[in-house]
């Protein structure tokens, strides 16, 4: 099975490039199965029930939140009504929709995809992400209930990421690290088969911080003082990912490579 994960969408460039481009790539790449992490996808904070559709229609199978799940007021019932949509396993109980889910891909194929939030630097009181997703995990073993399962860890630091993917392994087709907002030089196997790269990246105009335009973000570090409210940049997007073929019988991974298209970084893993 072809899968792909793309990293999170910033504004209305990095959404755009992906609705865009999705449609040609699950053509010429002849994917199976799409994961997208979309939580700054509106106008950098969160998600609308609007753009959400738009993913789908393009061809996205599952799109993912992180922290800003709850940034726009109408995930608050959208989340209830889609569920294609998730948001992070621990966070409280009470929150409106689940963290993760059985997804069919192509040919009738099964696909658990599961999000998690790090704690390690996040400042919010969220329940372990290790626990959170080993119960995911076991509910829907690859090369039994599932032939693959995707699993997003949404941290700032790269230990804990790390830490979650050998955590995972060999219990998931891919462990893939979003929030950073800049992709990864490790791509990888691990020693049980699972493929994993600390942070996919973002889509969205790398001339930026983050996604965000630079004057803003600028004037906090050099003054330490903010003026106005972030923006997201809006030049050229990047699109940013991770590519995984797996074994259907397995659900374990046989390659894995990191995507870079578009924009200003140096291009990577058109297949």
């Amino acid at each position: 099975m072809r899968l792909l994960f793309l990293g999170d969408l910033v504004g209305r460039v990095g959404r755009g490039a992906v609705i865009d481009a999705l449609p040609g790539l699950r053509r010429d790449w002849r994917l199976d199965f799409v994961v997208v992490n979309a939580e700054n996808a509106a106008s950098g904070f969160g998600l609308t029930a609007s753009i959400a559709d738009e993913l789908f229609a393009a061809g996205a199978d599952v799109v993912t939140l992180g922290d800003h799940a709850f940034d726009q007021k109408d995930m608050l019932t959208h989340l209830d009504r889609e569920p294609r949509l998730l948001r992070p396993l621990n966070i409280a109980r009470e929150a409106p929709g689940r963290g993760a889910g059985v997804f069919e891909a192509t040919r009738g194929r099964k696909v658990l995809v599961a999000v998690a939030l790090g704690r390690v630097f996040m400042n919010k009181p969220y329940d372990d992400p290790f626990s959170a997703l080993d119960r995911a995990l076991k509910q829907a073993p690859i090369g039994g209930a599932v032939n693959a399962a995707v699993v997003e860890i949404h941290a700032e630091a790269t230990s804990e990421k790390m830490a979650m993917g050998h955590w995972c392994d060999g219990r998931a087709s891919l462990v893939v690290g979003t929030h950073t907002h800049v992709p990864t030089a490790d791509a990888m196997l691990l020693a049980r088969g699972t493929a994993y790269q600390s942070d996919a990246g973002m889509c969205g105009d790398y001339d930026s911080v983050i996604g965000m335009d630079k004057l803003e973000p600028l004037r906090r570090f050099v003054t330490g003082m903010g003026t106005s409210r972030f923006e997201p940049a809006m030049g050229d997007a990047t699109i940013c990912g991770t590519l995984v073929e797996t074994d259907d019988a397995t659900g374990l991974a046989r390659s894995v490579r990191p995507i870079r298209l578009g924009g200003r970084l140096a291009a990577a893993g058109e297949a």
